[in-house]
């Protein structure tokens, strides 16, 4: 997620920086997931979702079982640069906007799927 000003969205859950994402909804589509989910972690409007810029795979643990997740990512673009409102519902502790000039925490607390979003986006 690009701001007006350049600026790119991340949020902090997990003790981990991270990207907003998650899982479809019933007649959802993956699109339509991608926006929802921005929208609903940060508590802003996206004006406009873009070409897919990948697919990443990681896995996590639900109940007794492992399930691997693959998540499709999005350039999107806000108005302005809005307040972030982070869903603390979703174990999401921090929204921020970043530029490129500050991305050091999140490249030494991330994980490497961010990693490789960060790079098909272009911020790195």
């Amino acid at each position: 997620m690009e701001s007006a000003n350049g600026n790119y969205l991340f949020i902090f859950r997990n003790k981990k920086w991270d990207l907003p994402k998650g899982k479809l909804e019933l007649g959802e589509k993956m699109k339509e997931t991608a926006v929802r989910e921005v929208e609903e972690e940060c508590g802003i409007k996206v004006l406009k979702r873009e070409d897919k810029l990948c697919k990443t795979y990681h896995v996590y643990q639900n109940g007794s079982k492992m399930v691997i997740k693959k998540t499709n990512w999005y350039k999107m673009t806000v108005k302005g640069e809005p307040k972030l409102v982070p869903q603390k519902e979703e174990g999401i502790e921090e929204a921020v906007w970043l530029d490129k000039n500050h991305l050091m925490p999140v490249v030494k607390n991330t994980f490497p799927s961010i990693m490789d979003v960060m790079r098909a986006g272009g911020i790195l």
